[in-house]
């Protein structure tokens, strides 16, 4: 009897230091812990932020400007700013294509400028590029897939329609179209990129709001839902307060996977000649430099380095947009 009770007592006290010792994780947590366990979402978690910092803080401490034309004196070999009056002097002229060296990592391109300065500048139009337009499509497909998925009917039928239309509409000769209406009005180029932006947005929302909807059908059944509508609070509460936030995690990774394709998208218009316009630099123009046979063959300093910033940040983005799918689903495990 002695062992027997002796043998409890320390099942008891192994069960007691058990219980102290586990750690209760929120679901939040949960979600963090296997995001993080995911080796290529925190690489690209990595790759972001490195991207960040390279375009929001490394053209604070380049010593060049976006624009900044170089000059070189054809007798004496010496750079000389545009800044400098020196620039009228006989036998100066535009330092294009310069070699890769200590002053100029990335060498100039064929307007003088630094390579380098400008991929700094031109991912900062691009990431914001992104960011703004993820952020149009969620508010506009947010809310009325929201409107669609709980009234259903006619307002439903309505909405998706408009779903369907917005679908339909070709993206790149409407592009080409509001380019075209803008060159021909004169629009500055400052102002061409947020008009860029804005139609990109709007015309981008219809698949949020298809997702958003199918979601919200199913959980506006839910016991909980019936509480709510028990309780008497106004519809746009029980929208964006009970049946937003249990779609949050969809819209999430909704907004990771098309920052990268928006990305690649801006650079593909840029690329072409409708995006973002001289003198603004983003990778995608940058990368449209290419179009000149003797920079493709002599010049890959000029073309590649904004190819590999884009290829790596849509890459980056798509790997935490998977990490964070498998974060979310309760059945994943490893």
């Amino acid at each position: 009897m002695i062992m027997i009770d002796t043998i409890q007592q320390q099942n008891e006290l192994e069960l007691e230091e058990f219980e102290q010792n586990q750690v209760i994780l929120s679901p939040g947590q949960l979600v963090l812990k296997r995001f993080f366990r995911n080796k290529l979402a925190t690489i690209g978690i990595v790759i972001i932020a490195a991207m960040l910092l390279f375009c929001f803080i490394g053209p604070l401490l380049s010593p060049y400007g976006e624009y900044e034309i170089f000059y070189i004196n054809k007798d004496t070999k010496e750079e000389i700013s545009m800044h400098d009056s020196r620039i009228s002097e006989q036998g100066v002229t535009v330092h294009i294509r310069a070699p890769i060296s200590s002053s100029h990592w990335l060498g100039t391109d064929a307007d003088g400028r630094d390579v380098l300065t400008r991929l700094m500048y031109g991912g900062r139009v691009s990431l914001t590029v992104g960011l703004v337009v993820v952020l149009v499509e969620l508010i506009i497909g947010v809310t009325l897939g929201g409107i669609a998925g709980y009234y259903g009917g006619k307002i439903d039928m309505i909405i998706m329609r408009l779903v369907e239309i917005f679908y339909s509409i070709p993206f790149i000769p409407v592009m080409l179209i509001i380019s075209a209406v803008m060159v021909g009005y004169g629009i500055s180029p400052r102002y061409k990129i947020y008009i860029i932006m804005l139609v990109m947005g709007v015309l981008y929302w219809a698949g949020v709001a298809r997702m958003v909807r199918g979601q919200l059908l199913s959980l506006r059944e839910m016991e909980f839902m019936q509480a709510a509508e028990a309780t008497g609070i106004r519809t746009s509460r029980k929208i964006f307060k009970h049946l937003v936030p249990n779609v949050m995690p969809i819209i999430i990774i909704i907004a990771t996977m098309d920052l990268g394709g928006i990305i690649l998208t801006e650079s593909t218009l840029s690329f072409l000649g409708v995006g973002i316009a001289f003198p603004y630099a983003s990778w995608g123009n940058m990368v449209n430099a290419v179009t000149n046979s003797i920079i493709l063959k002599s010049f890959p300093n000029i073309w590649v380095p904004p190819g590999i910033c884009i290829l790596l940040t849509v890459l980056a983005f798509n790997f935490i947009g998977d990490g964070l799918r498998d974060a979310y689903d309760p059945k994943m495990k490893r």
